[in-house]
Protein backbone atom coordinates (compact mmCIF):
# COMPACT_ATOMS: atom_id res chain seq x y z
CA UNK A 1 0.00 0.00 0.00
CA UNK A 2 1.34 3.07 -1.05
CA UNK A 3 1.07 6.19 1.28
CA UNK A 4 0.32 9.57 -0.77
CA UNK A 5 1.13 12.68 1.41
CA UNK A 6 -0.64 15.39 0.47
CA UNK A 7 0.83 19.00 1.77
CA UNK A 8 -0.42 22.01 1.06
CA UNK A 9 -1.58 25.26 2.67
CA UNK A 10 -5.04 27.36 2.54
CA UNK A 11 -5.40 30.47 3.57
CA UNK A 12 -8.75 30.74 4.72
CA UNK A 13 -10.29 33.87 5.16
CA UNK A 14 -12.99 35.89 4.40
CA UNK A 15 -13.19 37.52 0.67
CA UNK A 16 -16.12 39.99 2.55
CA UNK A 17 -15.38 43.43 2.35
CA UNK A 18 -17.65 44.22 4.94
CA UNK A 19 -16.37 41.87 7.63
CA UNK A 20 -13.80 44.62 8.01
CA UNK A 21 -16.34 47.14 9.12
CA UNK A 22 -17.03 47.36 12.93
CA UNK A 23 -20.39 46.46 14.11
CA UNK A 24 -21.69 50.11 14.24
CA UNK A 25 -20.56 50.98 10.36
CA UNK A 26 -22.20 47.57 9.02
CA UNK A 27 -25.41 48.66 10.98
CA UNK A 28 -25.21 52.50 9.39
CA UNK A 29 -24.58 50.98 6.35
CA UNK A 30 -27.73 48.68 6.93
CA UNK A 31 -30.10 51.33 7.83
CA UNK A 32 -28.72 53.57 5.16
CA UNK A 33 -29.51 50.77 2.62
CA UNK A 34 -33.20 50.41 4.12
CA UNK A 35 -33.92 53.80 4.20
CA UNK A 36 -33.24 54.25 0.50
CA UNK A 37 -34.85 50.91 -0.24
CA UNK A 38 -37.90 52.15 1.29
CA UNK A 39 -37.92 54.99 -0.53
CA UNK A 40 -37.84 53.62 -3.79
CA UNK A 41 -40.76 51.33 -2.72
CA UNK A 42 -42.40 54.34 -1.11
CA UNK A 43 -42.41 56.03 -5.09
CA UNK A 44 -43.60 52.73 -6.19
CA UNK A 45 -46.67 52.43 -3.99
CA UNK A 46 -47.54 56.44 -4.58
CA UNK A 47 -47.49 55.51 -8.53
CA UNK A 48 -49.93 52.96 -8.34
CA UNK A 49 -51.89 54.91 -5.90
CA UNK A 50 -52.20 57.09 -8.77
CA UNK A 51 -52.63 54.59 -11.20
CA UNK A 52 -55.27 52.54 -9.30
CA UNK A 53 -57.70 56.05 -8.36
CA UNK A 54 -56.71 56.32 -12.23
CA UNK A 55 -58.86 53.33 -12.46
CA UNK A 56 -61.52 53.91 -10.67
CA UNK A 57 -60.28 52.03 -7.42
CA UNK A 58 -60.50 54.46 -5.44
CA UNK A 59 -60.11 52.51 -1.91
CA UNK A 60 -57.32 50.89 -3.02
CA UNK A 61 -55.53 54.17 -4.22
CA UNK A 62 -56.53 55.58 -0.86
CA UNK A 63 -54.89 51.80 1.02
CA UNK A 64 -51.85 52.71 -1.20
CA UNK A 65 -51.53 56.32 0.17
CA UNK A 66 -51.78 54.85 3.58
CA UNK A 67 -48.94 52.47 2.90
CA UNK A 68 -46.59 54.87 1.25
CA UNK A 69 -47.44 57.24 4.62
CA UNK A 70 -46.45 53.90 6.79
CA UNK A 71 -43.40 53.54 4.83
CA UNK A 72 -42.32 57.18 5.55
CA UNK A 73 -43.06 56.46 9.33
CA UNK A 74 -40.75 53.48 9.42
CA UNK A 75 -37.82 55.60 7.21
CA UNK A 76 -38.11 57.77 10.55
CA UNK A 77 -37.42 55.20 12.40
CA UNK A 78 -34.23 54.59 10.33
CA UNK A 79 -33.00 58.04 10.36
CA UNK A 80 -33.30 58.17 14.43
CA UNK A 81 -31.86 54.85 14.78
CA UNK A 82 -28.78 55.68 12.22
CA UNK A 83 -28.64 59.23 14.50
CA UNK A 84 -27.92 56.88 17.55
CA UNK A 85 -25.88 54.81 16.00
CA UNK A 86 -23.44 57.33 14.87
CA UNK A 87 -23.29 59.43 18.98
Amino acid sequence: MTHHEHNHTHDHHDHDVKSELTFDEKLIKLLDHWLKHNQDHAGTYMDWAEKAKQNQMEAIGELLEDVCDLTAEINEKFKAAAKLVQK
